[in-house]
Protein backbone atom coordinates (compact mmCIF):
# COMPACT_ATOMS: atom_id res chain seq x y z
CA UNK A 1 0.00 0.00 0.00
CA UNK A 2 1.03 3.00 -0.54
CA UNK A 3 -0.42 6.84 0.94
CA UNK A 4 0.29 10.36 0.03
CA UNK A 5 1.11 12.58 3.13
CA UNK A 6 -0.28 16.36 1.90
CA UNK A 7 1.50 19.25 3.41
CA UNK A 8 -0.02 21.92 4.99
CA UNK A 9 0.18 26.09 4.87
CA UNK A 10 -1.71 28.51 7.59
CA UNK A 11 -4.08 31.13 5.92
CA UNK A 12 -4.15 32.63 9.71
CA UNK A 13 -2.82 31.53 12.87
CA UNK A 14 -3.68 33.73 16.10
CA UNK A 15 -2.68 32.97 19.29
CA UNK A 16 -5.58 33.54 22.45
CA UNK A 17 -3.64 33.08 25.17
CA UNK A 18 -1.27 30.06 27.61
CA UNK A 19 -4.40 27.69 28.76
CA UNK A 20 -3.82 25.75 32.35
CA UNK A 21 -2.34 22.71 30.51
CA UNK A 22 1.05 25.00 29.14
CA UNK A 23 0.39 24.77 25.74
CA UNK A 24 -1.04 27.86 23.67
CA UNK A 25 -4.76 28.19 22.76
CA UNK A 26 -4.80 28.74 18.93
CA UNK A 27 -6.98 30.22 16.23
CA UNK A 28 -5.68 29.11 13.39
CA UNK A 29 -7.17 28.65 9.60
CA UNK A 30 -5.47 25.93 7.91
CA UNK A 31 -4.99 24.56 4.07
CA UNK A 32 -3.89 21.83 2.61
CA UNK A 33 -1.68 21.44 -0.99
CA UNK A 34 -0.56 19.16 -3.17
CA UNK A 35 2.99 18.55 -1.92
CA UNK A 36 3.18 16.01 -0.25
CA UNK A 37 5.31 12.85 1.12
CA UNK A 38 4.82 9.18 0.54
CA UNK A 39 4.40 6.40 2.46
CA UNK A 40 5.26 2.72 0.90
CA UNK A 41 4.35 -0.09 3.77
CA UNK A 42 5.16 -3.58 3.58
CA UNK A 43 4.51 -6.45 6.18
CA UNK A 44 7.76 -7.79 7.90
CA UNK A 45 7.26 -10.95 10.61
CA UNK A 46 7.88 -8.41 14.02
CA UNK A 47 8.73 -4.72 14.81
CA UNK A 48 8.94 -1.72 12.93
CA UNK A 49 11.07 -0.44 10.81
CA UNK A 50 11.60 2.46 8.71
CA UNK A 51 13.36 3.13 5.92
CA UNK A 52 13.92 7.19 4.82
CA UNK A 53 15.74 8.59 1.77
CA UNK A 54 15.90 11.73 3.87
CA UNK A 55 19.54 12.39 6.11
CA UNK A 56 17.62 14.43 8.54
CA UNK A 57 15.04 12.06 9.44
CA UNK A 58 15.45 9.85 12.35
CA UNK A 59 14.66 6.57 11.26
CA UNK A 60 14.25 4.73 14.72
CA UNK A 61 11.77 5.34 17.21
CA UNK A 62 11.94 9.34 17.72
CA UNK A 63 11.04 9.04 14.04
CA UNK A 64 6.78 9.86 14.00
CA UNK A 65 5.54 7.70 11.98
CA UNK A 66 7.27 4.72 13.88
CA UNK A 67 5.44 6.90 16.84
CA UNK A 68 2.03 6.39 15.35
CA UNK A 69 2.46 2.63 14.99
CA UNK A 70 4.23 1.81 18.39
CA UNK A 71 1.15 4.18 19.70
CA UNK A 72 -1.26 1.53 17.25
CA UNK A 73 0.13 -1.34 18.83
CA UNK A 74 0.08 -0.21 22.31
CA UNK A 75 -3.95 1.12 21.79
CA UNK A 76 -4.73 -2.01 19.82
CA UNK A 77 -2.97 -4.84 21.13
CA UNK A 78 -2.31 -5.46 17.58
CA UNK A 79 1.62 -7.28 17.31
CA UNK A 80 2.80 -5.30 14.40
CA UNK A 81 5.44 -6.21 11.98
CA UNK A 82 5.52 -3.16 9.46
CA UNK A 83 8.31 -1.83 7.03
CA UNK A 84 7.54 1.62 6.04
CA UNK A 85 9.37 3.38 3.23
CA UNK A 86 9.30 7.37 3.70
CA UNK A 87 9.89 9.23 0.77
CA UNK A 88 10.53 13.17 1.40
CA UNK A 89 9.76 15.53 -0.41
CA UNK A 90 8.33 18.33 2.53
CA UNK A 91 11.01 20.37 3.54
CA UNK A 92 11.86 19.08 7.64
CA UNK A 93 11.41 21.94 10.52
CA UNK A 94 9.88 24.14 7.75
CA UNK A 95 6.29 25.01 9.00
CA UNK A 96 4.95 22.83 6.94
CA UNK A 97 3.02 19.65 9.43
CA UNK A 98 5.88 17.85 7.47
CA UNK A 99 6.26 15.37 10.76
CA UNK A 100 2.81 15.12 11.56
CA UNK A 101 1.14 14.82 7.95
CA UNK A 102 3.48 11.47 8.13
CA UNK A 103 2.03 10.30 11.23
CA UNK A 104 -1.11 10.83 10.02
CA UNK A 105 -0.67 9.09 7.15
CA UNK A 106 0.97 5.82 9.11
CA UNK A 107 -2.11 5.47 11.63
CA UNK A 108 -4.47 5.62 8.22
CA UNK A 109 -2.40 3.36 6.76
CA UNK A 110 -1.99 0.90 9.61
CA UNK A 111 -5.46 0.84 10.73
CA UNK A 112 -6.36 -0.32 7.35
CA UNK A 113 -3.32 -2.56 6.99
CA UNK A 114 -3.87 -4.15 10.27
CA UNK A 115 -7.73 -4.31 10.01
CA UNK A 116 -7.83 -2.67 13.07
CA UNK A 117 -11.52 -0.82 12.31
CA UNK A 118 -10.91 2.50 14.55
CA UNK A 119 -12.79 5.23 14.13
CA UNK A 120 -12.32 8.57 12.65
CA UNK A 121 -12.68 9.91 16.36
CA UNK A 122 -9.92 7.15 17.59
CA UNK A 123 -7.58 7.84 14.83
CA UNK A 124 -7.97 11.88 16.04
CA UNK A 125 -7.13 10.96 19.88
CA UNK A 126 -4.30 8.92 19.18
CA UNK A 127 -3.02 11.56 16.61
CA UNK A 128 -3.47 14.64 19.42
CA UNK A 129 -1.26 12.40 21.31
CA UNK A 130 1.68 12.76 18.83
CA UNK A 131 1.28 16.31 17.64
CA UNK A 132 -1.04 19.35 17.49
CA UNK A 133 -1.14 19.36 13.75
CA UNK A 134 -1.82 15.68 13.26
CA UNK A 135 -5.70 15.70 13.71
CA UNK A 136 -5.50 18.34 11.10
CA UNK A 137 -3.26 15.91 8.78
CA UNK A 138 -6.21 13.25 9.74
CA UNK A 139 -8.51 15.41 8.02
CA UNK A 140 -6.90 17.62 5.52
CA UNK A 141 -8.97 19.87 2.90
CA UNK A 142 -9.37 23.89 4.53
CA UNK A 143 -10.48 23.90 8.36
CA UNK A 144 -10.40 26.32 11.68
CA UNK A 145 -8.42 24.42 13.83
CA UNK A 146 -8.82 25.86 18.00
CA UNK A 147 -7.60 24.44 21.01
CA UNK A 148 -4.30 22.98 21.09
CA UNK A 149 -5.10 22.48 17.31
CA UNK A 150 -7.15 19.30 17.61
CA UNK A 151 -10.75 21.35 17.48
CA UNK A 152 -11.36 21.11 13.95
CA UNK A 153 -14.52 22.62 11.82
CA UNK A 154 -13.96 21.90 8.15
CA UNK A 155 -14.43 24.82 6.26
CA UNK A 156 -14.95 25.32 2.04
CA UNK A 157 -11.78 25.01 0.45
CA UNK A 158 -10.80 27.82 -2.11
CA UNK A 159 -10.40 26.83 -5.55
CA UNK A 160 -7.35 25.32 -6.56
CA UNK A 161 -4.36 28.07 -5.76
CA UNK A 162 -1.17 28.48 -7.00
CA UNK A 163 1.43 28.63 -4.26
CA UNK A 164 4.57 29.48 -4.26
CA UNK A 165 7.19 27.87 -0.92
CA UNK A 166 10.50 29.31 -0.22
CA UNK A 167 12.13 27.81 2.25
CA UNK A 168 15.23 29.33 3.97
CA UNK A 169 18.54 27.01 4.63
CA UNK A 170 17.78 27.10 8.41
CA UNK A 171 15.06 25.52 10.19
CA UNK A 172 12.92 26.38 12.82
CA UNK A 173 11.86 24.94 15.86
CA UNK A 174 7.93 25.50 17.19
CA UNK A 175 8.84 25.51 20.91
CA UNK A 176 11.39 27.95 19.96
CA UNK A 177 9.62 30.29 17.65
CA UNK A 178 6.59 29.86 20.64
CA UNK A 179 9.43 31.08 23.09
CA UNK A 180 9.82 34.12 21.13
CA UNK A 181 6.59 35.19 20.59
CA UNK A 182 6.04 34.84 24.74
CA UNK A 183 8.59 37.80 25.00
CA UNK A 184 7.35 39.92 22.49
CA UNK A 185 4.89 42.79 22.92
CA UNK A 186 1.04 41.49 21.83
CA UNK A 187 0.56 42.09 18.00
CA UNK A 188 -2.64 41.97 16.02
CA UNK A 189 -4.38 38.72 15.70
CA UNK A 190 -6.05 37.87 12.44
CA UNK A 191 -9.07 38.92 11.52
CA UNK A 192 -10.89 34.84 11.98
CA UNK A 193 -14.23 35.79 10.89
CA UNK A 194 -12.91 37.93 7.55
CA UNK A 195 -11.25 34.46 6.74
CA UNK A 196 -13.88 32.53 6.80
CA UNK A 197 -16.67 34.90 4.82
CA UNK A 198 -13.56 35.00 2.36
CA UNK A 199 -13.59 31.49 2.52
CA UNK A 200 -17.47 31.31 2.04
CA UNK A 201 -18.03 33.41 -0.94
CA UNK A 202 -14.83 32.65 -2.33
CA UNK A 203 -13.34 36.19 -2.21
CA UNK A 204 -10.19 36.59 -3.35
CA UNK A 205 -8.95 39.93 -2.61
CA UNK A 206 -10.71 39.49 0.96
CA UNK A 207 -8.64 35.63 1.40
CA UNK A 208 -5.30 37.57 0.48
CA UNK A 209 -5.74 40.40 2.76
CA UNK A 210 -7.00 38.24 5.77
CA UNK A 211 -3.76 36.31 5.63
CA UNK A 212 -1.95 36.73 9.20
CA UNK A 213 0.10 34.75 11.28
CA UNK A 214 1.18 36.10 14.72
CA UNK A 215 4.18 33.96 14.96
CA UNK A 216 5.84 35.43 11.83
CA UNK A 217 7.02 38.17 13.97
CA UNK A 218 9.02 36.34 16.86
CA UNK A 219 10.46 34.21 13.84
CA UNK A 220 11.48 36.97 12.31
CA UNK A 221 13.27 38.73 15.15
CA UNK A 222 15.31 35.61 14.76
CA UNK A 223 15.40 35.68 10.90
CA UNK A 224 15.89 38.69 9.33
CA UNK A 225 15.48 36.61 6.09
CA UNK A 226 11.69 36.07 6.43
CA UNK A 227 10.23 39.00 5.94
CA UNK A 228 12.69 39.73 2.98
CA UNK A 229 11.30 36.73 1.40
CA UNK A 230 7.52 37.86 1.94
CA UNK A 231 8.42 41.30 0.43
CA UNK A 232 9.88 39.63 -2.63
CA UNK A 233 7.17 37.24 -3.30
CA UNK A 234 4.74 39.88 -3.13
CA UNK A 235 6.84 41.94 -5.67
CA UNK A 236 6.63 38.53 -8.03
CA UNK A 237 3.09 39.07 -8.05
CA UNK A 238 1.93 37.26 -5.26
CA UNK A 239 -2.15 38.46 -3.93
CA UNK A 240 -0.88 38.19 -0.60
CA UNK A 241 2.38 36.28 1.11
CA UNK A 242 2.71 34.83 4.93
CA UNK A 243 5.19 32.32 6.82
CA UNK A 244 3.68 29.20 7.52
CA UNK A 245 3.49 27.85 11.22
CA UNK A 246 6.28 28.59 13.03
CA UNK A 247 8.36 29.26 9.74
CA UNK A 248 10.88 29.36 8.38
CA UNK A 249 8.89 28.49 5.00
CA UNK A 250 6.79 31.83 3.64
CA UNK A 251 4.84 31.50 0.78
CA UNK A 252 3.09 33.32 -1.77
CA UNK A 253 -0.42 32.81 -3.05
CA UNK A 254 -1.39 32.97 -6.48
CA UNK A 255 -4.97 32.88 -8.61
CA UNK A 256 -3.56 29.93 -9.85
CA UNK A 257 -0.76 27.20 -10.48
CA UNK A 258 0.62 28.24 -13.83
CA UNK A 259 0.99 32.47 -12.59
CA UNK A 260 2.65 30.56 -8.89
CA UNK A 261 5.47 28.59 -11.85
CA UNK A 262 6.48 32.14 -13.49
CA UNK A 263 6.41 34.03 -10.48
CA UNK A 264 9.32 30.84 -8.91
CA UNK A 265 11.44 31.25 -12.64
CA UNK A 266 12.13 34.92 -11.80
CA UNK A 267 12.99 34.32 -8.20
CA UNK A 268 16.53 34.56 -7.26
CA UNK A 269 17.35 33.40 -3.75
CA UNK A 270 20.31 31.26 -3.38
CA UNK A 271 20.39 28.06 -1.24
CA UNK A 272 16.33 28.61 -0.51
CA UNK A 273 14.64 25.88 -1.75
CA UNK A 274 11.33 26.62 -3.86
CA UNK A 275 9.07 24.69 -4.39
CA UNK A 276 5.82 25.61 -6.20
CA UNK A 277 2.06 23.13 -6.02
CA UNK A 278 -1.51 24.27 -5.20
CA UNK A 279 -4.26 24.26 -2.68
CA UNK A 280 -6.44 21.14 -2.50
Amino acid sequence: MKLKAHAKINLTLGIKGLRPDGYHEVEMVMQSVELHDCLEFSPIPEGIEIITDSPDIPPGSDNLVHRAAALLMEYTGHPGGIRIALKKNIPVAAGLAGGSTDAAAALKGLNEIWELKLTKAELFRLGEKLGADVPFCLLGGTALARGKGEELIPLPSPKALGVLLVKPTFGVSTAEAYRKYDELPPGPQPDTDGMLGALRTGDWDGLCAGLRNVLERATAAMHPEVPEIKKLLLESGAGGALMSGSGPTVFGLFADFPGAREAASGLELPGCGILVTRTI
